[in-house]
C-alpha cells in the first residue's frame, strides 16, 4: 500500500519528532501528513518548537500509530527540503480552517521521506 492509500484509509495519532541544533529533542502530536508523492510529505506548521527545530536541523522522525487493538503503523524518517507560506494553498489543505495570527504565520514545510518502517519491528516497508 503506497503512502497516500494508507494515510488516507487509515485513522490514528501522529508524533513529529524533531530536535533543534545542539540535540535538544521536542516530540508534537501532528496530524497525517499531506503527501505530495511516494518521496515527499507535507506538514502545515505554526511558528512553534517544531517549526523552529526543522530550521536549525532539518532531519526529524514521524511516528503514526494507529486506531485499535495492537501496535500497528508506520515510522518515518524525514529531512526538510523546502517551505513555504501561500495561506490559500495552506488552508486549501486544512481540513478544519485555522484563525488567528498563529494560523496566518503557518507555513506549508516539505520533506523528503528517506525511510520508511513499520510501527514495531526493523523491517523496511
Amino acid at each position: 500500500m503506497n503512502l497516500n492509500d494508507y494515510f488516507e484509509q487509515t485513522d490514528g495519532m501522529g508524533i513529529l519528532s524533531t530536535t533543534d541544533k545542539h540535540g535538544n529533542v521536542d516530540c508534537a502530536i501532528y496530524a497525517a501528513p499531506h503527501i505530495i508523492s511516494e518521496e515527499t510529505v507535507a506538514f502545515i506548521m505554526r511558528p512553534r518548537v517544531s517549526y523552529y527545530n526543522v530550521q536549525q536541523n532539518p532531519k526529524a522522525a514521524y511516528m503514526f500509530v494507529e486506531k485499535g487493538a495492537g501496535y500497528k503503523g508506520k515510522r518515518l524518517y524525514l529531512q526538510k527540503v523546502s517551505e513555504e507560506a501561500d495561506i490559500e494553498k495552506i488552508n486549501a489543505l486544512r481540513k478544519h480552517p485555522a484563525e488567528g495570527e498563529d494560523a496566518q504565520k503557518s507555513r506549508l514545510v516539505y520533506f523528503k521521506v528517506i525511510g520508511a518502517r513499520p510501527l514495531v519491528g526493523d523491517n523496511d516497508d
